[in-house]
């Protein structure tokens, strides 16, 4: 058992502080949103996690708390995850501001030897800036390691990848903290890879880049194959059963989207460019992408003729299935450019219409699907939730005006959708 702080209760803090609570350590999670510490301390957790509520509830009180209170939150703790947001700046680097005054807030509260632990999506060299900071900040006699450990959780299937990671990647920078971090999660009986702190910060990147690049590369394939009257799923099939190869993250569809990928592969591209190393491949990824949100409206555009004056049904919000996050979600570009095209817009999802509403204008939000479906002249699907899947289609035929459907995640089967009547389309099919 450990004694651990976690600074920002956000989706990575709060997901890291309630695992490590369920796994016998003793954590408080500080954060300076005052509402939302208070929300915590009741049980109200600020976003939509699978089981990430019931891990809350179950330690709250004995193993986990919350705090806005910094120094209460170190003081007592060994280790301390830094887990604020690093945002994108205009330029594609990451913002590190929040880091650098979390770095100066702990050099102030340091009392004993802590491991300072970037949790946080940061470039390389990072690191070495937090230990200059808490150095300079501090009492001369200050004792600290500072470790970078990423997170490879994915929004929706946080809770699972925490308990049972694939790795755990720790950079440290002295035998003493690596072997705290290996202590704290020996319980999990995980791969560890343990590199230099410049090793662990680029492992993240390179690790998201390479996953946005394999969704690119099968959305380019999906064209090709639209191209020469190929189906894209059988050729995701074919390769994937390669385990050189291996099967996922090659779905076409409409793109990645969230807050991950893009900022981290912009910030990528930016630490190679700081380097002094274009990387072109990852600047291709990125184009690909955004081609592939603007093919959505062009197909809608083919299938509808005119767009002005149509009610088009939009079928998932978020940027993927079982979260609540529409960052970068590409609902939102797909929407915003149907109603410049003069388009009436219906929608619904399961879980992101609250924060949909925040970032949308004029859109007719939906208690279920098929009041989407009902007197729309086109549905659209944008998220594969699996509740989409198991719509009664006969149904939505009957209630639309135009039996179209637009399919983003390839869901469902187009000879089946052909013979129950619709004009249908998916993704490089």
């Amino acid at each position: 058992m450990k004694h651990i702080c976690v600074i920002g209760s956000g989706h990575v803090g709060l997901v890291t502080g309630a695992c490590l609570a369920e796994l016998g350590n003793i954590v408080i999670c500080m954060d300076d949103d005052a509402a939302r510490i208070d929300n915590l301390g009741k049980g109200i957790i600020p976003f939509y996690e699978p089981d990430l509520e019931a891990i809350v509830h179950r330690n709250m009180g004995e193993r986990l708390s919350f705090t806005t209170d910094i120094e209460m939150a170190i003081k007592p703790s060994e280790i301390v995850f830094v887990c604020v947001g690093t945002p994108q700046k205009a330029s594609g680097e990451a913002d590190l501001t929040s880091i650098e005054a979390v770095a100066q807030r702990i050099a102030k509260a340091m009392n004993n030897y802590k491991v300072i632990v970037e949790k946080s999506t940061v470039p390389v060299k990072t690191g070495e800036w937090v230990r200059r900071t808490i150095k300079l900040n501090g009492p001369d006699n200050s004792r600290f390691d500072v470790v970078s450990n990423p997170e490879f959780l994915r929004e929706g299937k946080a809770v699972y990848d925490f308990m049972h990671p694939d790795r755990i990647v720790i950079g440290a920078e002295s035998e003493k903290a690596a072997n705290i971090m290996k202590e704290l999660y020996q319980p999990l009986k995980a791969p560890v890879l343990v590199t230099n702190i410049e090793t662990a910060e680029l492992i993240k990147h390179a690790s998201n880049a390479f996953l946005a690049l394999k969704v690119s590369y099968i959305n380019a394939v999906a064209n090709v194959c639209e191209k020469a009257g190929a189906d894209v799923v059988k050729v995701a099939e074919g390769m994937g059963y390669d385990k050189r190869i291996g099967r996922q993250f090659l779905d076409a569809g409409v793109g990645y989207g969230g807050y991950c990928f893009p900022k981290d592969l912009a910030a990528f591209i930016k630490i190679a460019e700081e380097l002094g190393y274009d990387f072109e491949l990852l600047r291709a990824v990125r184009k690909i992408n955004d081609s592939q949100q603007a093919q959505i409206v062009t197909k809608a555009k083919g299938m509808l003729w005119n767009l002005s004056g149509k009610t088009i049904g939009i079928l998932g919000l978020s940027f993927k299935p079982n979260t609540d996050d529409i960052r970068e979600a590409p609902s939102i570009y797909v929407i915003r450019q149907l109603q410049q095209e003069g388009a009436k817009i219906k929608a619904y999802d399961p879980r992101a219409m609250g924060n949909a509403r925040v970032a949308l204008t004029d859109v007719e939000y939906c208690p279920d699907p098929y009041e989407v479906a009902r007197d729309s002249d086109a549905l659209i699907i944008i998220t594969e939730w699996d509740e989409f899947g198991t719509l009664d289609l006969a149904k939505v035929r009957r209630l639309m005006r135009q039996p179209v459907i637009l399919d983003g995640r390839n869901m469902f089967d187009p000879a089946e959708m052909e013979r129950l009547g619709f004009v249908y389309r998916g993704v490089g099919r």
